[in-house]
């Protein structure tokens, strides 16, 4: 009997789900999007605000992701991804480097969060895979 009270402790602990690793992914796309204006040396101000104020809202909300799961979190990082692709016409800095690491970092944002919505759909409405 002993034994079964550290195995419901050990239970209310934070779990690991098979998902979080996209979520590794996304903060791994955001430390890129942070350390993306020191890349190209006379970044245009604008870009350099954009990619730093978005890679450190793409970083919390994946770290918010990791310890507590909301599906809210990933539809935000759908939309920051999606902000990243069109931010550079919408703000001015298209044909600049900073708008290729915008584009390519939004997408990958963007397909993960997708991938992951999708992933939690089939898990709440299929049920766990046999």
């Amino acid at each position: 009997m002993s034994g079964e009270p550290e195995a419901e402790g050990t239970n209310d602990m934070i779990k690991w789900r098979n998902e979080s690793a996209l979520d590794l992914y996304n903060l791994a796309a955001a430390i890129f999007l942070l350390a993306s204006p020191w890349l190209f040396a006379h970044a245009n101000q604008t870009a350099a605000i954009d990619l730093r104020t978005s890679g450190a809202v793409i970083a919390i909300l994946s770290l918010a992701a990791m310890v507590a799961f909301s599906v809210w979190e990933e539809w935000a990082n759908l939309l920051v991804g999606c902000w990243l692709i069109v931010s550079p016409w919408l703000l001015g800095f298209a044909h600049t480097r900073a708008m290729h690491f915008g584009i390519v970092a939004g997408a990958v944002v963007a397909f993960m969060a997708v991938l992951e919505l999708w992933l939690e759909y089939e898990k709440t409405h299929f049920g766990p895979a046999s």
